[in-house]
């Protein structure tokens, strides 16, 4: 019997991919192939790419609010373990979904209207269909960092300042599962990440900071749950940071997820970033390298 914290180590039959936005989903696709497990595919319209066609063997598309219909297609292809990957957007989950009786049902249960509520509440249907929901991250291990300056140059001592201040308040809001971003110019705090997404975030902060240099803090939520909704930067975010004059990157080492990882960090030093990983326990107990302020307007 396969163990819980090794699902990878199982049959390689059995398999299926709950599939979102973005690239998530083929990267665990490639992740599990080369392990000689083929998924079959339940792909989101609302969310998942065409794209899905050209790589999944096994492909069956679903709206967002038709759970029975993707249950009853797990079955059908006799999954009995199963990775989310890839965002379905909050505002969707909550304003444009048309949910069938079974995800009424469940909607009309939770005490709490958040997304948290909502895909752990899918999960422990799913696991009393004889479904189980494994770490998304199984397939992707490479792609999680441990903890350290990932990049050529580390955050200096306004930036560490900036990051040890971030990390308090990003833990904060992420406990109350408002978002998992804060953008600092200063030691202070110039946006927080609701429904819109940390790139947006980002591009919000470069239009209050007035050409301040920022600092992006991206965390886990207090027990991560690894299933879903993982921590994850790609090379779109460093985009936007060198196109909003961000010039460090904090992330929780062991909790997030650097999409395409060696061109991501090659781009983040051909920008001259700082990107550092930092143990998820720590709550904000970064130290600021020697000689820098934590009050706002002397770090720098």
């Amino acid at each position: 019997m396969t163990s819980p914290s090794n699902p990878v180590a199982s049959a390689a039959s059995g398999w299926g991919l709950i599939a979102g936005n973005g690239r998530f989903p083929f990267l665990v696709l490639e992740g599990a192939r080369s392990q000689g497990i083929e998924m079959a595919v339940i792909a989101i319209k609302e969310e998942a790419s065409p794209e899905l066609a050209t790589v999944a063997r096994r492909l069956h598309w679903v709206s967002l609010g038709e759970l029975s219909k993707a249950i009853e297609l797990l079955h059908q292809e006799g999954v009995k373990q199963a990775v989310m990957a890839g965002q379905v957007k909050h505002n969707k989950i909550f304003s444009a979904i048309r949910p069938d009786w079974r995800l009424a049902k469940l909607l009309f249960s939770l005490p709490r209207k958040n997304t948290d509520a909502l895909i752990g509440a899918v999960a422990r249907v799913l696991e009393d269909e004889g479904i189980r929901l494994v770490d998304s991250t199984a397939f992707l291990k490479p792609l999680v960092p441990e903890p350290g300056v990932l990049t050529r140059r580390a955050p200096d001592a306004r930036e560490a300042a900036d990051i040890a201040y971030g990390l308090s308040v990003a833990r904060q809001i992420a406990a109350m599962d408002i978002g998992q971003t804060v953008v600092v110019a200063d030691c202070a705090c110039v946006a927080v990440e609701a429904m819109e997404g940390t790139d947006e975030t980002i591009a919000r902060a470069a239009r209050l900071a007035s050409g301040k240099p920022l600092v992006v803090v991206k965390v886990s939520k207090p027990g991560q749950d690894m299933r879903f909704d993982v921590p994850v930067i790609g090379l779109p975010t460093i985009q936007q940071m060198r196109q909003s004059g961000a010039t460090a990157l904090a992330v929780d080492a062991h909790k997030t997820l650097l999409f395409d990882r060696s061109q991501l960090i090659a781009a983040a030093d051909a920008a001259g970033l700082a990107i550092q990983a930092v143990p998820p326990a720590a709550s904000g107990e970064l130290k600021p390298a020697s000689g820098a302020s934590t009050k706002m307007g002397e770090a720098r």
